[in-house]
């Protein structure tokens, strides 16, 4: 209790509303800028080599990058805050939060959340190409009389035409696993857009609530580094997935206003409630809401980024040059987002 007193008399020091508000407004315009910047640069990139034979190299590693940034992300960023939360003097003195480790758990439901939708979106989608794929096949039943018999043999041959925008049989089964590779692809990057909203809206609000200018101010800087490259995660997914450009500007804009959206929030929940970011409501909010998006990160990095590129991409089979540089990446994703974690 004296740490917890020694760390309000601190915070009462940097106190100040008006300059807090105007770090605030500043960091709304700066973060708006670099998450624009940091997610719309792997998407242009892809798109200067789409077409071009080092297209599919080209994607699989900003994959592997963004990957590298997601995991870093969800353990050194959004766990250990959700932690320290939960573990503020204000909360751990509490029941039931001082009596059993909540972070761990909902970290646990997050992960499990994400591989509930992960299962149920992936058996949807193969009884949907299975509906319109592989229901109808060529069959041929053919009856043939004993030899003895004077009867002359019959034949009996079903054909059902191909629906419109099936293929051949020469390639059928090719088009269709990248079919399904693709639904895959998108379904991973709109799961990892939830979770990262979740995780900056904690961080707009959390900022928007505080009045501490000693807290702000370095984190405009940090926030904008952090934006960058964890928008660089998120648009190396999308630019794979093959979204229409609606659902790519959609997706991009989304990501770039969450986090000012949340510093507006936070503002005006300060305003109407007067709780701040040191408030036990808030703390406690900020800790739920941390660990079930670092869950669904963590499972999202994990499986459906670096396991599905890394142990199921056929062109890693076949390409060692090519392994060694997904995994450089994947480690520079890691590293360039773990040193962030200094300042924010």
């Amino acid at each position: 209790m004296a740490a917890c007193g020694a760390d309000t008399a601190r915070t009462l020091a940097c106190r100040d509303g008006h300059a807090a508000a105007q770090l605030k407004l500043i960091s709304i315009a700066v973060i708006f800028i670099t998450s624009v910047v940091g997610i719309t640069s792997p998407v242009l990139l892809a798109r200067h080599f789409q077409g071009k034979p080092a297209y599919d190299h080209a994607t699989l590693l900003i994959k592997c990058f963004a990957a590298g940034v997601i995991l870093s992300t969800s353990l050194v960023h959004v766990l250990p805050d959700a932690f320290a939360a939960l573990s503020d003097c204000h909360v751990a003195s509490r029941h039931p939060w001082k009596d059993y480790p909540f972070s761990g758990l909902v970290t646990m439901i997050g992960a499990i959340a994400a591989l509930l939708v992960d299962l149920t979106a992936s058996a949807h989608m193969e009884s949907h190409t299975a509906h319109s794929h592989g229901q109808y096949e060529v069959l041929q039943v053919a009856t043939q009389e004993e030899p003895d018999t004077k009867k002359p043999s019959m034949s009996i041959e079903l054909k059902v035409e191909p629906v419109v925008g099936e293929v051949s049989d020469s390639g059928g089964g090719h088009s269709h696993e990248e079919m399904v590779i693709r639904l895959k692809q998108r379904l991973v990057s709109q799961v990892l857009e939830i979770g990262i909203i979740f995780h900056s809206v904690i961080i707009g609000v959390t900022m928007g609530m505080s009045q501490n200018q000693c807290t702000i101010r370095p984190l405009v800087a940090a926030l904008a580094f952090h934006q960058i490259f964890e928008g660089m995660g998120l648009g190396g997914c999308i630019a794979q997935a093959g979204f229409t450009f609606g659902t790519t500007a959609y997706m991009c804009f989304m990501f770039a206003v969450t986090t000012p959206m949340g510093i507006v929030l936070g503002m005006i929940l300060f305003s109407v409630t007067g709780y701040d970011d040191s408030s036990p409501n808030a703390l406690i909010l900020e800790g739920l809401l941390g660990s079930f998006s670092s869950g669904i990160l963590i499972y999202m990095a994990l499986v459906d980024l670096i396991a599905l590129d890394l142990f199921h991409n056929k062109m890693m089979t076949s390409n060692s040059w090519l392994r060694k540089t997904s995994f450089t990446a994947l480690v520079l994703g890691s590293i360039s987002m773990s040193i962030l974690a200094l300042w924010a």
